[in-house]
């Protein structure tokens, strides 16, 4: 799902100190999600995401640098990941949704004029 919000994060980083951040919430799925940051997270550090009826955690699966921040892919940990009824973003948009579904044919004039005579 296509989303945008902005969410808090949590991690331990290599030093061993407890960082937090707000990141902007890309994109989310069953079983991970993509996070904007303005720095970067190194590979396999678990992130926490916490939200007001609890929290979502996994690891850093990717982090690259776009023109406008860090994009961090974040696998959920099996059993916590994302319910929508536990947890749904600001702005939500399902892409499913963009996918045309075929027309119904339409009946032509003479055949409707049958039908209503």
């Amino acid at each position: 799902m296509l989303c945008a919000d902005l969410i808090n994060i949590q991690w331990t980083d290599e030093s061993g100190r407890n960082r937090r951040a707000v990141a902007n919430l890309e994109d989310i799925s069953l079983s991970g999600a993509c996070l904007q940051l303005d720095q970067p997270i190194p590979l396999n550090t678990v992130l926490r995401i916490a939200y007001p009826k609890g929290q979502m955690s996994g690891k850093v699966c990717y982090c690259v640098y776009r023109e406008i921040g860090y994009f961090i892919g974040l696998q959920f940990d099996e059993g916590a990941g994302w319910s929508r009824k536990a947890f749904k973003p600001q702005h939500l948009f399902d892409p499913r949704r963009l996918i045309q579904r075929p027309a119904r044919p339409k009946v032509a004039q003479a055949e409707l004029a049958m039908t209503v005579n």
